[in-house]
């Protein structure tokens, strides 16, 4: 598989997504993690968190103390998001499965004004804030060139079908 549409990678070390496993799922099931509720760890370490959507406010922000209405005007519910302790970074991961022609292919456009909002919506924790698409193979297709070139230029990110644990930050089991 590519990624960053560039080269490939042993889906073994990353993240594996085909349009119905969540962050989560995919974590529990790897050698050495155990994912209680939000908390995620590795070989008996807390070493990330994870929030879906309305989570994200409800586990992440509201403990810390982030009213998201003093920050940002509307909320973003992210896919999945994963907040990983060792690099003080959020992680923001957004799926994109096409099929056929549709809306999503101009939703993609949207990355730097979203990662934007996540980086308003965090800057009092002082963490990092990255912005992920993982995309499925419709966006392989050359008329894409465009929009993922503009995806990299605003530093935003992509991968399909998978994400790289190391990409995030994350211990792979019997690597290290």
């Amino acid at each position: 598989m590519k990624q960053n549409g560039y080269g490939g990678a042993n889906t073994l070390t990353g993240l594996v997504f085909e349009g119905e496993v969540d962050l989560k799922t995919f974590l529990s099931g790897q050698n050495d993690y155990k994912v209680i509720e939000h908390d995620v760890f590795y070989k008996g370490k807390l070493v990330a968190n994870i929030y879906k959507k309305h989570d994200f406010y409800k586990y992440f922000l509201k403990p810390h103390g982030i009213d998201w209405k003093k920050h940002i005007s509307k909320q973003l519910l992210p896919d999945d998001s994963i907040f990983v302790i060792a690099n003080n970074t959020v992680f923001i991961i957004e799926c994109k499965y096409q099929k056929v022609k549709g809306s999503v292919d101009e939703k993609l456009q949207t990355c730097d004004f979203k990662k934007k909002q996540y980086q308003k919506l965090l800057a009092q924790l002082n963490v990092e804030v990255e912005y992920i698409y993982l995309l499925s193979d419709w966006f392989k297709d050359p008329k894409y060139k465009d929009v993922l070139d503009y995806i990299h230029s605003v530093r935003c990110q992509y991968y399909f079908g998978y994400i790289p644990l190391q990409k995030l930050g994350l211990p792979v089991p019997g690597v290290d």
